[in-house]
């Protein structure tokens, strides 16, 4: 019997270190030889591994870039620093970003204050759990939900969750990676330009009062938004007021109309126009002013009526001289204005 155990034990043994060379050989063998700049590139990567730039982690992403599949500047998380550094890797010029920054925007302000709730929730603390029960514990179909899964996903830390429950993103650290909004079973999260200052907060299409029963803050399809803005550029469309933002100048005259206080901006306070000595009196501001707060005599430096300017930076596009200048009040980011604040761009 103990012949048999040691002849067995000897016959594994040989088959293992037979087998185990036979992989050695293999792997020397069939090797497939790693670009070094592979890993150079994933050195350079934030490590985030969101999948942002569509590839399977930031190792897909570099070896993606070094077989020239993707741009040096694929990630979006780690912007402009990151692709420089790549593109000195890969000896390129880097890749120069033409497109205009977006940056991801809530537009819902129902949050527990504000909406009508039907039921409690007591499952799974997911936005898209609490989603696949009847919608949500929320009377209003469109509402965020609150329990943070944009949060959890955003690769640079630039959405927390309000007291409120809803959520609340830092621009200043958004990448428009697009994560966020992919995330939310509410689609109450978009990217839209930097630049665009005035937004409707609110995606609810039920008929006004419906909504007013189940939201303090959505959009009742008043249509006043419509009446005062000068530029055509927003409409009620399906029950919500929709921005055109070709159109839009920010110039927050329906901001100040809306009764439900839907439309928000992200400044208290619009820019207005101040005009400069560089000004030769030449009338195409005046002209051009859609609420003519601009006036003054041919060949003589003109002004700005404070009061009736709206800040939509028209007679400065239009002045050929360069003597206009868009001007905002000095703001805190908590409200209102104040003397030793900080300017708005």
């Amino acid at each position: 019997m103990a012949n048999v155990i040691l002849v067995s034990v000897l016959s594994m043994g040989g088959l293992s270190l037979l087998l185990g060379a036979g992989l050695a050989y293999a792997s020397k063998k069939f090797a497939v030889e790693t670009d070094p700049r592979v890993d150079e590139i994933n050195e350079v990567l934030p490590g985030a591994n969101c999948g942002a730039c569509g590839y399977p982690g930031c190792s897909g992403l570099a070896g993606a870039i070094v077989e020239g599949k993707a741009p040096v500047n694929a990630c979006l998380v780690g912007g402009p620093a990151v692709a420089q550094k790549i593109a000195e890797i890969m000896g390129v010029s880097a890749v120069e970003d033409t497109k205009e920054k977006k940056v991801a925007r809530v537009l819902c302000q129902g949050g527990i204050n504000e909406a009508k709730f039907k039921a409690d929730y007591h499952g799974v603390k997911t936005c898209r759990a609490a989603a696949m029960v009847n919608g949500g514990p929320k009377a209003c179909p469109f509402a965020c939900i609150g329990f943070g899964d944009c949060a959890k996903v955003c690769p640079v830390g630039a959405i927390t969750m309000s007291e409120n429950g809803l959520p609340v993103i830092d621009e200043e650290k958004c990448t428009g990676c697009g994560l966020c909004v992919k995330e939310c079973p509410k689609m109450v999260i978009s990217l839209s330009p930097e630049r665009n200052e005035v937004h409707v907060r609110c995606r609810a299409t039920l008929k006004g009062k419906d909504t007013r029963d189940v939201c303090k803050v959505g959009c009742i399809a008043c249509k006043q938004c419509e009446k005062v803005c000068p530029f055509d550029a927003i409409h009620v469309v399906n029950n919500v007021a929709v921005i055109d933002y070709d159109k839009c100048r920010n110039c927050m005259l329906c901001v100040e109309k809306c009764p439900t206080k839907t439309i928000t901006s992200l400044f208290p306070a619009r820019k207005k126009a101040v005009i400069n000595d560089n000004c030769i009196g030449c009338t195409i501001c005046a002209k051009n002013c859609p609420v003519n707060a601009i006036s003054g005599e041919v060949k003589k430096k003109h002004e700005v009526n404070q009061e009736l300017c709206i800040g939509c930076s028209i007679c400065a596009e239009k002045c050929p001289k360069d003597a206009i200048v868009m001007v905002r009040e000095k703001y805190n980011k908590n409200g209102g204005s104040c003397g030793d604040c900080a300017e708005a761009k």
